[in-house]
């Protein structure tokens, strides 16, 4: 989207054997999650129907166009989050979005949307792929916790990061690993069912835990440990007022350290597991990382709201109401998703609009390199960050090879400056469509350095001939 060409990267092989990939790998229970290769293959489809219309297929700008759509319709289609799928197109994938390509993309997306409702895969006749539904509102008071929150999420995305980079280049550098991804992948399948075996929380998979992390307790929930209370007092259909007010059951207790057992192994599951060879992404396994810790913090805060009413004996407005519920401790993991989502991935607007969209609940929505362009870096992709401003302080004739011999012993820069005619450079601003259709028929070199302007030949990059007349 930024403008190079990977040949294969977005073509039909590549769609066939990561489909199939993405597929096993979900089932498998690793730690990792599907909105990166679904992003893939939506571009990979659009690639490929580009080149059924001439007028796409052979035009490197509309190609991108539907690329950026593509990109829209993948994490519709991964969370049901059209909206924010554009976002995150917008945001994260596209290099340049005119408000035609916004317009265009947002009607893919919407589009996948609707064939994702209208075939149903989670059963529930819900887009939002973890609904909640919360009867109480959040008060001033936990904006404290909700920036606490917000703070770890910042320092375990910057810890992921470290790590997980750390071990990529290991892996890369490594004749053990770096020669046998089939071994690594085996190793780590086999350590993360292992481990996760004794642990109840993981041996969910990923969704289904977020979703009752998520979820508030409710009568259908009595043998759910996160909702033992010890005086709780419900039938199957019927629940008191004092259902959240009782101090924690046994159940609680033990779910306390499980999780935090969860939060640990997921943690560093997740650190070896992105970036093996088998089709994985982030979103997932982030959300159930802070998931679990906003959870934790929730039913913190939950005790702690309690031991305030129980002191003060009367309803103060950090206290809530006497004999009803204080805390939402699904409101906390779903804040503590978003902040450990946000500081993996560093987005911002496209992050918030997908949890929105995730869990169908705006009311509870509290709002530089990530690990996607460290991962573009690690692997030596061509790419060139818009988010970043890079120093040009190479001289074009230092590096490139003029037509004559005059300017090649000249060491000094502005006498390299004097000696430029000799080399056949594009200005990148001030030069015309007539203007390079001119140059083209001067010279007849493969291709030519890109400066910053005719005053100053500080080279910026470099155009083959062939992209010029694309």
């Amino acid at each position: 989207l930024s403008g190079f060409v990977i040949r294969g990267y977005l073509g039909k092989w590549t769609f066939i054997i990561k489909s199939v990939g993405l597929i096993l790998a979900s089932a498998s229970g690793l730690s990792l999650g599907k909105e990166g290769p679904m992003v893939h293959l939506a571009c990979c489809i659009g690639n490929i129907f580009s080149y059924l219309f001439p007028k796409y297929g052979m035009n490197e700008a509309k190609k991108r166009e539907i690329l950026s759509a593509s990109a829209a319709a993948g994490v519709s289609v991964a969370f049901g989050a059209p909206i924010g799928g554009v976002l995150f197109s917008l945001e994260e994938a596209s290099y340049y979005f005119p408000l035609k390509t916004m317009w265009r993309s947002f009607f893919c997306a919407l589009v996948a949307g609707i064939i994702l409702r209208i075939v149903n895969p989670f059963g529930s006749n819900q887009t939002s792929l973890f609904h909640v539904d919360y009867m109480m509102k959040w008060t001033f008071v936990e904006l404290i916790p909700f920036a606490g929150l917000g703070l770890f999420g910042g320092i375990l995305g910057s810890i992921f990061i470290f790590g997980n980079i750390r071990w990529s280049r290991f892996r890369k550098t490594s004749k053990t690993l770096g020669g046998n991804p089939i071994y690594e992948v085996i190793v780590v399948t086999f350590l993360t069912a292992a481990i996760s075996y004794f642990n109840p929380y993981m041996r969910k998979s990923a969704s289904n835990m977020i979703k009752q992390l998520f979820d508030r307790c409710g009568p259908e929930d009595y043998e759910v440990n996160l909702c033992d209370y010890q005086n709780k007092t419900f039938t199957t259909n019927k629940v008191d007022d004092n259902y959240h007010t009782g101090v924690f059951g046994s159940g609680v207790q033990s779910a306390i350290w499980q999780l935090i057992m969860a939060l640990i192994f997921k943690f560093i599951f997740t650190i070896f597991t992105f970036g093996i060879k088998v089709p994985c992404g982030l979103f997932v396994p982030s959300i159930a990382m802070g998931a679990i810790a906003g959870r934790l913090v929730g039913i913190s805060m939950e005790g702690v709201f309690r031991s305030f009413q129980m002191q003060s004996g009367h309803s103060m407005y950090w206290s809530c109401q006497i004999g009803k519920d204080c805390v939402m401790p699904g409101l906390y993991a779903m804040v503590g998703a978003a902040a450990v989502l946000g500081g993996v991935t560093r987005m911002t607007v496209s992050l918030v609009v997908i949890m929105f969209e995730l869990t169908g609940s705006l009311e509870f929505i509290v709002p530089t390199m990530g690990i996607y362009d460290a991962h573009i870096e690690l692997n030596g992709y061509p790419f060139l960050d818009n988010k970043e401003e890079y120093p040009y302080s190479t001289i074009a004739v230092q590096v490139m090879r003029p037509s004559t011999t005059a300017a090649v012993g000249v060491s000094n820069p502005s006498e390299n400056c004097t000696e430029r005619n000799e080399l056949v450079v594009i200005v990148q601003d001030g030069m015309s469509v007539g203007d390079i259709e001119q140059m083209l028929r001067e010279n007849n070199y493969n291709g030519f350095p890109v400066v910053v302007s005719a005053n100053s030949m500080y080279l910026v990059g470099f155009v083959t001939r062939l992209v010029t007349f694309s």
